[in-house]
């Protein structure tokens, strides 16, 4: 595994005119500060992650670093840096300090990708990253020490194409396996989805032991993203895989999971088959749906809330306070009837999103 330091160059006036990330934000919200950790592509084709400031009446990019490829999953570390997985099939890892600039990038060993999340464990002794083995394509988990990645353990997730994790109250993992046969080498291109075997699972953390293995009963759904309520319920992004296009366009988005059994939630329109981030908010779970336009709510129950329409709605921040959702061109915070729309600019924002204070 190698590892290579960088001193990031602070982007130039025009190039921030440029990233077009000047959101008005009404003069209610001008005393309110709010922070944002985001990657996106600059109009120069720059794969960027940066710091984003939403106060007074503009989001400023207070600081920012350059990537080598897209960004996926954006964690916060116990010692307070970013830590980012670059997007599948990856081969970086990256932590950085919006305070000072620092930056540790550190590029996987040639038999793993990454599958685009990382996680600290709940006492923040370790990071769990998750990955495919090129030589199998399964899922596996590295345990890795949180200051320099170097792995320490190694766990199944009883399943291929593994996406997004979560640390239960009890120490042990909860995995959504996407379940999608791919070619390891690419972690995209698809081969046979009749072999689709998406899974929610529960291991042991120690020893990858299996606890615990949930399906739906629509094979053809794979199973990508999770936030948890504070109800405990966990709410996982879908994203569909049927042949039939009007089958995927129609497909539901949000499973719920009660930590005994998952089911669908209600859904009262079309969202074109594709979740793109999800979070806890508001007594609920907001899915983003990029290729509808929007953002779905759900009450805690699962039953159907509304949508907010947001153009190629995709990264989510939710805190205590609230929810921020990046799109293309356009921005907004809150949901439904207070939701406040800001203007955005060109730029096209990864998957997800963190708040910052």
């Amino acid at each position: 595994m190698a590892t290579e330091r960088a001193t990031p160059t602070a982007p130039g006036r025009r190039r921030l005119l440029a990233a077009g990330l000047a959101l008005a934000l009404p003069p209610a919200r001008a005393a309110r500060r709010t922070q944002i950790v985001a990657a996106w592509d600059a109009d120069d084709g720059e794969h960027r992650l940066g710091l984003l400031d939403l106060s007074g009446t503009t989001v400023r990019v207070l600081a920012s670093v350059a990537l080598p490829t897209r960004a996926h999953g954006l964690v916060r570390a116990p010692d307070g840096t970013v830590l980012a997985a670059a997007r599948r099939p990856g081969e970086w890892l990256l932590r950085w300090s919006p305070r000072d600039g620092a930056v540790d990038r550190v590029w996987l060993d040639p038999d793993r990708r990454l599958t685009g999340h990382l996680l600290p464990s709940a006492d923040g002794r370790v990071i769990y990253t998750v990955e495919t083995a090129l030589e199998t394509g399964q899922g596996r988990i590295s345990v890795r020490d949180p200051l320099h990645f170097v792995r320490l353990g190694d766990l199944p997730t009883h399943g291929i194409d593994p996406h997004q994790l979560l640390v239960d109250a009890d120490g042990s993992l909860l995995v959504a396996n996407g379940g999608v046969p791919t070619a390891p080498e690419t972690g995209r291109a698809r081969l046979d989805l009749e072999r689709m075997d998406a899974s929610l699972v529960r291991l042991d953390a120690r020893d990858g032991r299996l606890l615990g293995q949930w399906r739906l009963d629509d094979r053809r759904l794979s199973l990508r993203h999770l936030a948890r309520a504070g109800d405990g319920t966990v709410g996982v992004a879908l994203q569909a895989e049927h042949d039939e296009a009007a089958v995927r366009a129609s497909a539901p988005l949000l499973a719920l999971f009660d930590g005994r059994g998952l089911r669908l939630a209600d859904q009262a329109q079309a969202l074109a088959g594709y979740g793109g981030d999800i979070a806890a908010a508001e007594g609920g779970f907001v899915v983003s749906a990029p290729r509808a336009g929007g953002l779905a709510r759900w009450s805690g129950d699962g039953r159907w809330a509304g949508f907010d329409p947001l153009p190629e709605a995709c990264a989510l921040a939710a805190d205590a306070a609230g929810l921020a959702a990046l799109g293309r061109g356009a921005a907004q915070r809150g949901l439904g009837a207070a939701a406040e729309p800001l203007r955005a600019g060109t730029q096209r924002f990864d998957n997800h999103a963190l708040v910052w204070r």
